[in-house]
């Protein structure tokens, strides 16, 4: 298979630049912007902070790096890694600092033990009615492997429960209650506890979330995470403040130009990992117009890629979110074949070839929207059509 225009495998990168591997010089490099700090998983396994600008190679479960683009999120649990603070109340619980080595290599890690037979850890949360949260939580066992973890709205002094997560460690088995829920699995027996739920409409008094022992013994604990949205983004640390810490989004576009993308003939390819956000999320090759484009749209209700050129192709094509896929568009006039994960998907024999693209973004072509939320692991453009063999096995997970 001859080698691409331009190729982007995460590997090489400095602030405000992503580095293609193909060109090996300046004209195929991306350029990047996050106006803030942000963490990533390293090689090592552990979670560190990276500063403004620092595009974010993120290794976690994976043996190659993955470029990490998010949204922008808040962590509205104040004292994230400080359960003694003012935002937790213990019942029947004791809490003892500095008792395990954390996710990020620190000793700093929190020990959550009972005093009886159950006990549970409450932290104040400042939530908005009718809106989906997604509630994380880096856990490891200790002399039990099961933790719960509940949120709650106080009604008369009583606890209206509107998402559960029970999650045993040993077994890595869950089950739930109004929430949807899954795991992350780190290095050193830590595991990082996801669930999603909707608040209640209306709020009938104060609200939190509750982090219990359903049985005698202790459990560890860091870096809790309470965010508006339907998934779990990357850790921000919240040391007290109770209206929350705010990660911006990444942002990685204006890669290739003009004189590499100069093609009457092609393959666009992507493999990434899709978050399905809700948003309305692409990746585009364009000249910066609505004239001039081929892009990969991700629908918002996360059962669809839309396979859009502005030479006549609109396609709608099933695509499982929430999981690595590899898609490719082989493109030249009157023939376009879109491939999905090893297998040709559709087809269209009535279009044209967009003329003068000069940019790839991982978002619109003015890169002022539809910012695309997931993990990108190559993304390629050939200015050949690929044989439905090439791209089969180019896609084949």
């Amino acid at each position: 298979m001859t080698n691409p225009k331009l190729a982007l495998i995460p590997s090489g990168y400095k602030t405000a630049t992503v580095y293609s591997i193909l060109p090996n010089n300046a004209d195929g490099d991306f350029a990047y912007e996050r106006n803030g700090s942000a963490t990533r998983v390293r090689k090592d396994g552990l979670i560190e902070e990276v500063v403004d600008d620092t595009p974010r190679l993120d290794w976690l479960n994976s043996d190659c790096p993955s470029l990490l683009l998010e949204p922008q999120r808040t962590n509205i649990q104040a004292y994230s890694e400080n359960f003694s603070g003012a935002a937790w109340t213990p019942s029947l619980v004791t809490i003892t600092a500095n008792s395990s080595i954390c996710p990020n290599g620190e000793l700093t890690a929190y020990k959550l033990e009972t005093t009886s037979s159950v006990g549970s850890l409450n932290g104040f949360l400042q939530i908005t009615a009718n809106t989906e949260y997604t509630y994380s939580l880096f856990v490891k066992a200790d002399t039990t492997s099961i933790c719960k973890i509940e949120l709650y709205d106080t009604i008369s002094s009583s606890r209206y429960f509107y998402g559960t997560v029970i999650f045993d460690m040993a077994t890595e088995t869950i089950s739930t209650s109004l929430a949807t829920a899954s795991f992350d699995k780190l290095d050193g027996g830590w595991y990082r506890l996801k669930m999603t739920a909707t608040s209640p409409n209306p709020l009938l008094g104060s609200t939190g979330v509750q982090i219990s022992l359903t049985q005698a013994g202790s459990i560890f604990i860091w870096g809790a995470q309470m965010e508006a949205g339907g998934y779990a983004t990357s850790y921000i640390k919240n040391v007290d403040d109770i209206n929350g810490v705010t990660r911006l989004k990444d942002e990685c576009f204006n890669g290739g130009d003009a004189d590499l993308f100069d093609i009457t003939e092609g393959t666009f390819f992507v493999d990434s990992y899709v978050y399905n956000s809700g948003n309305f999320t692409t990746i585009s090759l364009s000249d910066g117009s609505v004239s001039n484009r081929l892009i990969l749209i991700f629908q918002n209700y996360g059962t669809q890629v839309r396979v859009f050129s502005s030479g006549g192709v609109d396609s709608f094509l099933y695509l499982t979110f929430d999981q690595r896929n590899k898609i490719a568009v082989t493109f030249k006039e009157n023939e376009y074949k879109f491939f999905i994960n090893g297998a040709l998907v559709g087809s269209d024999t009535s279009a044209t070839v967009p003329s003068g693209m000069d940019r790839l973004n991982f978002s619109n072509n003015t890169n002022v929207s539809n910012h695309f939320e997931g993990k990108v692991y190559d993304t390629r453009v050939y200015d050949r059509v690929l044989t439905e063999a090439e791209a089969i096995t180019l896609t084949t997970i």
